[in-house]
């Protein structure tokens, strides 16, 4: 007999929460993969180009926790998400017009930071609707990516015919319509952070297997930082074409719908840290194939299907860990931290280690550095985080 939907899964808004991944992670879509191409079609050269990107991930070390601050002392935090995302759209709009080098360096900052604010906030009002459903995040998640993959197709021809200067003109929308997502959702209600990070939650952070998780995943964020800052570049310099780009960026990115559609089933099977582990493994691979046989269509197709493990199954075992150790009204604050700390930390200096390592090769040993990042981390989360007989999980 086929049971009814349990009656706090009925209350979840399904498609206001899907909507909000699906506007933000489809102007990622354009973003990720052909930003450092508008770049260098406004002239910037690669070190420039690595510094500009760091500060995307740069303002992810302070962005996050500071509008988990702000909303944690507001009445209604979700006016904090529509104000970010309002903003979002306001600082983006800056790069319309036509300015020397120097003030884009200050836009990138507004925009990155306002960005990068409002995601973390929503993890949490997603997470605080599921409540004891958390398994079925991938299903709302899910949606992003599909943003994530018809923007990146889409976008692939747009500037194979268009040039890369018309990118700033096409992603303009795709905020807009995020920030009308934002003003369309609401609080959860029964969950939030209230107040600053107490005691308490430093005690959970300075656990070994939750601090070897945060150290593991700011290395998985370290070894991500060729791929996203000069992976574009990399293999249109060996000749593939942009519409070609968009291709592998979205293989990656279908087998990463699959695994937010099925990742429920796998949660009832296997422990979150295991799937950590076996990510970590995949992207140790992804990265020395990138290396190693760029010129290899067939190979690169492989490594980008990776994906699905390398981003999408770490980034659901992820938020199941800080799910279980930071329970209730902690994730606010456990979630700034994690994008923060892993996102950005990880994330600027995986862009700057790629900016310098990149004259070596071309770009090679960068990619065989990433590799040994992933490797360093899969090392951690062995010892320290997944499960081991006569010790508590």
């Amino acid at each position: 007999m086929v049971q009814g939907p349990h009656p706090h899964a009925a209350a979840v808004p399904m498609v206001r929460l899907s909507s909000f991944y699906f506007a933000y992670y489809a102007a990622l879509g354009a973003f990720t993969p052909y930003w450092a191409l508008y770049l260098q079609s406004r002239g910037m050269g690669i070190t420039a180009i690595s510094v500009m990107m760091s500060l995307w991930y740069a303002t992810r070390v302070v962005a996050p926790t500071t509008w988990a601050t702000l909303a944690s002392a507001s009445p209604r935090p979700i006016r904090w998400l529509r104000i970010g995302s309002v903003l979002t759209v306001a600082s983006f709009a800056c790069f319309l017009p036509q300015q020397p080098e120097w003030t884009l360096f200050a836009v990138m900052v507004a925009f990155c930071f306002f960005y990068n604010a409002v995601m973390p906030q929503f993890e949490a009002i997603t997470l605080g609707h599921l409540g004891a459903d958390a398994h079925r995040y991938g299903t709302v998640r899910v949606w992003g990516s599909i943003g994530f993959i018809l923007v990146t197709s889409g976008f692939g021809w747009l500037i194979e015919h268009y040039d890369a200067a018309i990118l700033p003109w096409a992603m303009l929308p795709l905020f807009a319509l995020m920030a009308v997502s934002a003003f369309a959702n609401r609080d959860a209600g029964h969950v939030g952070p209230r107040g600053p990070a107490g005691a308490g939650f430093w005690k959970i952070v300075r656990q070994p297997p939750v601090a070897a998780f945060l150290v593991a995943a700011f290395l998985e964020q370290l070894s991500f930082g060729p791929y996203y800052t000069f992976f574009s570049v990399y293999m249109h310099d060996l000749g593939y074409s942009t519409s070609m780009l968009g291709l592998m960026w979205t293989v990656g990115v279908v087998f990463e719908v699959a695994v937010f559609f099925t990742i429920s089933t796998v949660f009832r099977r296997w422990d979150a840290s295991w799937l950590l582990l076996v990510s970590m493994a995949s992207a140790v691979l992804r990265w020395w194939a990138t290396a190693l046989w760029p010129e290899n269509l067939a190979v690169m197709l492989v490594a980008q299907a990776t994906h699905a493990l390398s981003f999408a199954a770490f980034f659901a075992a992820a938020m199941q860990l800080l799910a279980r150790h930071f329970p209730g009204r902690l994730n606010g604050h456990a979630q700034g931290l994690f994008y923060g700390f892993s996102s950005g930390l990880g994330g600027v200096l995986g862009a700057l280690i790629a900016g310098q390592l990149w004259p070596f090769g071309n770009g090679h040993v960068a990619f065989l550095a990433a590799g040994a990042f992933a490797l360093a981390g899969c090392v951690i989360a062995w010892i320290w985080v997944v499960p081991r007989r006569g010790r508590a999980g």
